[in-house]
């Protein structure tokens, strides 16, 4: 049975980061739901390969978020080919492991460029336009770093806290003029790029023991709550962040008996 409320037929939805994991995945939700989807990412091959995946009404670009004349470039063009953007998922990003002491200025920029100044801009960019048509929906991926940073990851951490104070700025000034802009924090998700570290026997032993419901996460987990922040069935929501982390953020697992 169809319910409108939690329609997202017929929208217009650019996904930044759409090529591989976490991104791919949120688009085909969208494109099953009979969205047209447009992808971007770095390279050209990686959106094309997606494109052939996910069949259905999706499109791509190449836009490299560290740099605003891409962003500009690649919204000017969805506006021209589509008329609008009605949600944006604002998903690319990078990250890197090591201690804080050992992090170049280089590399600290490269992740906090991509993470938050471009996802900033590519928030605004696309604001600009749905300013314009008094309508529209943000949804910016956060992380659970956000609920509590984990060592060996501070650029990454901050990069996210950061996004998710930008969420809740964009939504106090955007709301009266009919934007909603809410974050996603996904928990532990197992893609390609993190099977391999998951696979290790003790660090699955400690995701799945911290975790209420005593299971990693799959990239099809997220896909819910993010039909949901681009429906009418939220509405009323603007500045918040779900969590979607099999109840990480819930609290402290500790090793006693009950």
């Amino acid at each position: 049975m169809s319910d409108e409320l939690f329609s997202v037929s017929d929208q217009v939805v650019l996904v930044s980061g759409g090529s591989r994991g976490i991104g791919r995945e949120l688009a085909r939700g969208f494109v099953q739901r009979g969205a047209c989807v447009v992808i971007s990412s770095r390279d050209a091959e990686s959106p094309r390969e997606a494109a052939d995946d996910l069949g259905g009404n999706v499109h791509t670009a190449v836009c490299d978020v560290s740099k605003p004349d891409d962003i500009q470039r690649v919204v000017e063009t969805v506006i021209a080919d589509h008329g609008r953007i009605d949600t944006l998922l604002n998903v690319a990003g990078v990250n890197q492991r090591q201690r804080a002491e050992a992090f170049t200025v280089d590399e600290f920029d490269f992740i906090l460029d991509i993470n938050l100044k471009g996802a900033y801009f590519m928030a605004i960019e696309v604001g600009k336009h749905m300013l314009e048509h008094g309508a529209g929906c943000q949804i910016h991926v956060d992380s659970l770093n956000t609920y509590s940073p984990l060592k060996g990851v501070i650029p990454y951490a901050m990069s996210k806290g950061g996004l998710q104070m930008m969420t809740r700025g964009l939504a106090l000034e955007w709301g009266p003029r009919g934007i909603r802009v809410n974050g996603l924090a996904p928990g532990f998700i197992l893609t390609d790029m993190t099977r391999k570290l998951w696979s290790q026997p003790h660090m699955n032993s400690w995701g799945i023991n911290n975790s209420p419901l005593e299971r990693l996460g799959e990239v099809g987990d997220l896909v819910g709550a993010t039909i949901f922040l681009a429906s009418k069935a939220s509405a009323f929501m603007t500045g918040q962040t779900l969590y979607v982390d099999g109840g990480m953020s819930a609290g402290t697992n500790w090793p006693i008996e009950l």
